[in-house]
């Protein structure tokens, strides 16, 4: 798609009733009571999300204590993909143990909006809704432990410390998302 990604202080995109794998239908409006939202652009396929899916929950449960709400879209076609499918969300989610929402963005509005073009790329929010990040989590995808930028961190960091944040986009490594 030729979307123009967000810019740096742009509000968060609107989106209304996507169903998530916890039954739930999930809104922009259903966060409004978080310091920080961080909406990644996820899926079941890619290898590159699967191996920051347990860097992503130890994430949420890190920063849910301080307001912050980590949200995984989906918005992969699945004619060609089809382990992206909706039921095989619901079941990677349950395996996995998500301890955020996973949710289904049917028709690539959602990532259109934003600009979005890989699997896993992150976007962070103040309580304002003002994108202040995007990009990738850290410098090391394959290896937790040789990570040596935590770029997501450093940015949610800073956004809830009230401070600039120092590096503000990144370039995502991934999987690109797969449009119709």
């Amino acid at each position: 798609m030729g979307t123009d990604k967000l810019k740096i202080g742009s509000p968060a995109p609107s989106f209304h009733a996507l169903p998530g794998t916890d039954g739930k239908n999930y809104s922009l409006a259903d966060f409004k009571d978080k310091k920080v939202l961080v909406v990644v652009f996820s899926c079941n396929h890619c290898p590159y999300v699967q191996a920051y899916e347990d860097r992503m929950i130890a994430f949420q449960g890190d920063y849910s204590p301080q307001g912050v709400q980590l949200l995984a879209i989906n918005s992969n076609e699945t004619a060609n993909y089809p382990e992206d499918r909706f039921e095989e969300m619901v079941k990677r989610a349950k395996r996995k143990g998500f301890n955020f929402p996973y949710i289904r963005d049917e028709d690539q509005s959602v990532a259109e909006a934003f600009g979005a073009t890989h699997t896993p790329e992150f976007f962070v929010f103040d309580e304002q809704r003002k994108l202040r990040y995007y990009g990738k989590m850290d410098d090391n995808y394959k290896d937790p432990s040789a990570v040596k930028v935590n770029y997501l961190q450093n940015a949610v960091d800073a956004v809830l410390a009230g401070k600039d944040v120092q590096e503000t986009e990144t370039y995502s490594v991934g999987c690109t998302i797969k449009w119709k």
